[in-house]
């Protein structure tokens, strides 16, 4: 249990105390909320076939409730240990309930805000990122399985990514990995974990594989733009302060996510002859993706070029080199989080080795070992840090492959990673007794009915 700590209230507003911070820091963990709750859950209710909506946006509903919980319950003190990690891997599990740790100084970051502030931002990124790699698993994997996997997923692989790479004592930490807002702790892991997870719980039937429009194009760009808005808040608010690097965060976001979005745009139009609105907003999230791990350590110029990679790259491995492969063909990833989280994750932390400027790297990390990119120093210590980039992104792919796999494993002994196949049939119905769009319920006649026997008549006048 964790130790009682005294804290003796006798201000809310204590010296050490920023309140211009503070109120940045929860600012920006309102918006990253915002982004699962309602952004992921109106984008993954409209996004898949109408058949599948409440069971979709269920899905990161529920994840939502259910991380929080289990954050403050094992994961923040498993991912931020008070002191170095009891391994380099992770930390000792704790909560995070007490008044004594709530209301003390949080030891992370730049900013002099209350740990209760730093529980709570963190609590946002771990609960979208298995909100995003529940993304792989839609449309087929059973509701129960799905509330059993998401708290071990959580203390089993998200804390250790968490842990290594932003908590000090971690040991990609210490080796200097560049990772601004979590490009590799949330894309990369959720984008592997997710698709190591649709390959254990299998495809969707071959009819909703073969026709899987979108119920509400307009709700889903929606979504999509309470996602792009939320991004302010997800790489505004990593630097824990209302300072120069969150302004240049929120900046190089936006550059990036428009120059991707376009480039996938005129990819698709050059190619299949169509501006597809699907298309654009996966160019939209490639973007937000691939700026994540270096929005605050790269000038302007470079998250455009990055821009340009996030929405050119992602595009050829999920609209040509996808089709041409029989693995990826037959894991089958329903929203195609491998590509807009996993490849564009990985391309990200690897530019980030390239373009991280070393000014704003110092200004970030000015304690930590990591340097400025291969483009400003062309020397070993550039080649260094693209490395290290690399090793974290294998170290990530590796653990996240291995751990997901035990999980579903383990739940498959216990009930069916699948619904049934008939079930699979119905959806929403089967799943929860409840559909998304109840147009006629039981015992309404047809609007020919209606029509036919409702028509308007003139009065009956008594004596005529």
């Amino acid at each position: 249990m964790e130790s009682s700590v005294a804290y003796n209230v006798t201000s809310a507003n204590p010296a050490w105390l920023n309140k211009s911070d503070n109120a940045w820091q929860l600012t920006s963990s309102a918006l990253v909320m915002a982004q699962s709750v309602p952004g992921l859950v109106i984008l993954y209710g409209s996004m898949v076939k109408k058949k599948w909506a409440v069971n979709s946006a269920f899905m990161a509903l529920y994840a939502f409730a259910a991380v929080l919980l289990f954050w403050v319950l094992l994961a923040h003190r498993m991912s931020f240990p008070a002191s170095n990690p009891s391994s380099p891997i992770v930390g000792f599990p704790n909560v995070s309930l007490s008044e004594g740790f709530l209301l003390g100084q949080n030891p992370y970051g730049s900013a002099d805000v209350p740990v209760a502030s730093y529980v709570f931002f963190q609590f946002a990124f771990a609960a979208i990122t298995v909100i995003l790699l529940g993304g792989s698993v839609l449309c087929r994997m059973n509701f129960y399985a799905w509330m059993m996997f998401v708290p071990l997923w959580l203390v089993l692989s998200y804390s250790v990514g968490a842990c290594t790479i932003w908590s000090p004592g971690g040991f990609l930490e210490g080796l200097g990995l560049v990772d601004f807002s979590g490009g590799y702790v949330i894309h990369l892991s959720s984008g592997v974990a997710g698709f190591t997870a649709a390959y254990w719980v299998g495809p969707r039937i071959s009819m909703d594989r073969r026709a899987f429009p979108p119920n509400n194009i307009i709700l889903m760009l929606g979504g999509a733009g309470m996602l792009w808005l939320g991004w302010t808040g997800f790489n505004g608010g990593a630097p824990n302060a209302s300072n120069l690097v969150a302004s240049m965060a929120v900046l190089n976001t936006h550059i990036c996510t428009a120059t991707s979005l376009i480039v996938w745009l005129c990819l698709d139009m050059v190619v299949y002859k169509k501006s597809s609105v699907i298309g654009a907003v996966q160019g939209m999230m490639t973007g937000l993706v691939c700026i994540t791990p270096g929005a605050g350590v790269v000038e302007s110029w470079a998250a455009m070029v990055m821009g340009v990679f996030s929405g050119s790259v992602p595009w050829y491995t999920m609209m040509i080199l996808h089709k041409r492969s029989p693995f990826l063909q037959k894991v089958d990833d329903t929203l195609g989080v491998f590509h807009t989280h996993a490849v564009a994750g990985l391309l990200g932390g690897i530019l980030s080795g390239l373009f991280a400027q070393p000014d704003l790297v110092r200004l970030f990390y000015p304690t930590g070992k990591q340097r400025g990119g291969l483009v400003y120093r062309l020397s070993m210590e550039g080649l260094r840090q693209v490395g290290v980039q690399i090793m974290g992104a294998c170290f990530v792919f590796a653990w996240n492959v291995a751990v997901t796999s035990l999980i579903c494993i383990a739940i498959g002994r216990v009930v069916a990673l699948r619904m049934e196949e008939e079930d699979l049939h119905v959806g929403d119905d089967a799943a929860h007794g409840e559909e998304a769009y109840a147009l006629w319920g039981d015992g309404e006649k047809s609007m020919t009915y209606i029509r036919r026997n409702m028509t308007p008549r003139l009065p009956v006048i008594c004596g005529r």
